[in-house]
């Protein structure tokens, strides 16, 4: 999938190739080698038809030229004291890999061409040192080039993810968007999606900060809150701009997409990318705030494969989000786009299925099994507590008690939320069936709501409170 390049990066490398290097004098110097220097003139500010031409009859001296090979060093090792010919290499190599497909794949054929370049990651001799950037578009163009999933490669994406993740988290926008794009690039199979994810602290956590940013959505249990109530303020300066946080639309674009791509491993992933970062009420929401038809189709089309792998789990998550009746209203809208109208109808028709046959005792079950509580419409329902509590509790036997009691073990430092929601389930439980209170407190119940009267929270102390009493209570009725 290409991209246009970031403003940025093209600024960057349209300026080093425009430096003039004094490359007879480098030879004299040892920077590099006549052959060397023979090969780059050759391919250096000629026509693309010329590039390839040269490149593809010698791709075994190419590929020595940049990674070395029968003994002989590289022109990046020859010229590592050399910060000029460094960068005017890199920007070279890029837009070699760029217009000649077949380089990269010889590249990938040496062995381990990615070992020349990594140490440059980290390369610092200045403050604002262009090379680290510089070589990671190489190793992207490289590696997604030459779509190599071979051992070298998933040796060295695990390292370039990680300098990416460093863009992504700067305070910069442009170089965010530059980590993402190269994201996108890298993300061609399955193999580089399951690493990606395997890092998602650095990689996927990252994306979702920008995404809730974009939907109005600050850190902490009340912005996860106001996020189910679809209280956000995304405090818009014109669609045509930037949205929520200063997110602009193009960084928006490239971010959704970053996420579509790893939608395809939704049947592996989709349980867990909703329960860490509250996926299926982030995309509700973004999409109800969708600027523009690209960003709304991106938005669908991943909504339609994580909810599409993950049927059993999260389908009543999207319904407590209330998506089947925002697509409804997206329904009446003229869209042009023919994908993005498919994928409508489809996730339409896969949310409709559902909500015929599922009861409020489902959607119940689909929550805690999803991992997550909120403040959805059954909690606080005495009449579903009456009708449900024994059956919540004898359900494949013990099991959604037990998940229960999974929720109730975690911190939940970033929706405290979810602890006081628990502690409520669990107070309801002991008020409709009392006589299960020791199944219960085997469980190591009660000893967490009384672990959690010590928490700072005041709605978490007080549900576990109340939840508390009733344990008092029927504990003294039965003396």
């Amino acid at each position: 999938m290409s991209l246009d390049p970031p403003t940025y990066l093209a600024s960057l490398q349209s300026n080093i190739r425009q430096r003039p290097i004094p490359w007879d004098g480098a030879v004299r110097a040892g920077t590099l080698t006549e052959e060397q220097l023979a090969r780059i003139r050759s391919v250096d500010k000629v026509k693309k038809d010329v590039r390839k031409q040269t490149i593809e009859s010698d791709l075994e001296g190419y590929s020595a030229l940049f990674v070395g090979g029968s003994g002989k060093k590289s022109v990046l090792e020859l010229a590592a004291k050399r910060q000029d010919v460094v960068q005017y290499i890199l920007v070279l190599l890029n837009d070699l890999l760029t217009t000649v497909p077949a380089l990269s794949k010889a590249l990938a054929k040496t062995g381990d061409p990615y070992q020349h370049f990594i140490p440059l990651l980290g390369h610092r001799t200045v403050t604002d040192d262009p090379i680290p950037l510089l070589t990671s578009t190489v190793l992207v163009s490289l590696m997604a080039g030459s779509r190599d999933e071979s051992q070298a490669a998933s040796k060295a994406l695990p390292l370039i993810y990680s300098y990416l993740s460093s863009l992504t988290t700067n305070s910069d926008a442009g170089l965010q968007d530059i980590g993402v794009q190269e994201y996108s690039s890298l993300l061609y199979g399955r193999v580089p999606r399951a690493q990606f994810w395997e890092q998602r602290s650095e990689t996927v956590a990252p994306l979702v900060k920008i995404l809730r940013a974009a939907a109005g959505i600050g850190s902490g249990g009340d912005a996860t809150a106001s996020l189910w109530s679809g209280t956000t303020n995304p405090s818009r300066s014109g669609f045509e701009g930037s949205l929520g946080g200063g997110v602009g639309l193009q960084l928006l674009y490239h971010v959704l997409l970053v996420i579509w791509q790893l939608s395809f491993e939704a049947a592996d992933i989709g349980d867990d990318l909703n329960k860490e970062y509250d996926f299926i009420a982030l995309y509700t929401q973004l999409l109800r705030l969708s600027p523009k038809e690209k960003t709304t189709r991106l938005l669908l089309s991943t909504l339609l494969n994580i909810l599409t792998a993950n049927q059993n789990t999260l389908l009543a998550i999207a319904v407590l989000a209330r998506l089947p009746t925002l697509l409804e209203t997206l329904k009446t809208r003229q869209f042009n786009d023919p994908d993005l109208r498919e994928d409508l109808d489809r996730l339409r028709e896969l949310l409709e299925e559902y909500t015929k046959t599922k009861t409020t005792f489902d959607e119940y079950v689909g929550e805690v099994n999803s991992g997550r509580l909120h403040w959805s419409p059954p909690h606080r329902n005495t009449v579903f507590w009456a009708e449900n509590a024994r059956k919540i509790l004898d359900y494949e036997n013990g099991a959604l008690i037990r998940k229960l009691v999974d929720i109730m073990k975690q911190p939940w430092e970033d929706d405290k939320s979810v602890l006081a929601i628990a502690c409520n389930d669990v107070g309801c439980l002991v008020r409709e069936v009392p006589e299960k209170r020791g199944q219960l407190e085997k469980l190591g119940l009660k000893t967490r709501v009384m672990e959690l009267m010590g928490e700072a929270d005041e709605n978490v102390r007080w549900e576990s409170l109340r939840a508390l009493g009733g344990w008092l209570q029927y504990s003294f009725d039965t003396k």
